[in-house]
C-alpha cells in the first residue's frame, strides 16, 4: 500500500486519474469495465476521491489510460499552469530566442502566388490549345 512518502506533496492521485480520464473522453462507466468485473462506476468515482491510491491498482489504471504511473503521481495541476502562463501566454521573454524568421513571411507568401499565377496560366495556354486542335479536327 502507499504511504505519504511516495507522493509529492499536495499531489491527489485520484484527481489526476480523473483528470487522465476525462482528457482522453473516458466515462467512469468505462473505465470500471476496463478494470474488470470487481469494479463500478461507484468504485471508480471513490477511486478518483483518494488522495493516495494503491501501487497495484495505480499501474492497471495508468496501463488503461495509456500514461505512466509517474505522470499520475506528480501531475502537478498548479504548477502545469504556471508553465504554461509563464512560457505561452504573450511572454515576451521567454519567446525572444525561439523563433526567429530570416525571410519575411509576406515575400515568400507573393512567390508562391506567383508561382501559382505562371502555373495557372501554363495550363489556361495548354486548354487552349486543345480547345483550337479539337475546333481544328471538328471543322474538317
Amino acid at each position: 500500500m502507499s504511504t505519504a512518502t511516495d507522493s509529492p506533496k499536495n499531489i491527489h492521485q485520484g484527481r489526476n486519474v480523473k483528470r487522465f480520464r476525462e482528457m482522453l473522453g473516458l466515462k467512469q462507466e468505462a473505465l470500471a469495465l476496463a478494470l474488470g468485473d470487481d469494479w463500478s462506476q461507484k468504485r471508480v468515482s471513490l477511486l478518483e476521491g483518494k488522495e493516495l491510491i494503491e501501487e497495484d491498482i495505480l499501474a492497471q489504471v495508468a496501463a488503461i489510460l495509456k500514461v505512466p504511473v509517474e505522470a499520475i503521481k506528480n501531475f502537478d495541476e498548479e504548477k502545469a499552469i504556471y508553465n504554461i502562463q509563464n512560457n505561452y501566454e504573450g511572454s515576451s521573454s521567454n519567446y525572444s530566442g525561439l523563433y526567429q524568421c530570416t525571410f519575411n513571411p509576406l515575400d515568400k507568401l507573393i512567390e508562391l502566388v506567383e508561382e501559382n499565377k505562371k502555373l495557372y496560366e501554363q495550363l489556361l495556354a495548354s486548354e487552349r490549345e486543345k480547345v483550337e486542335i479539337l475546333k481544328g479536327k471538328s471543322n474538317s
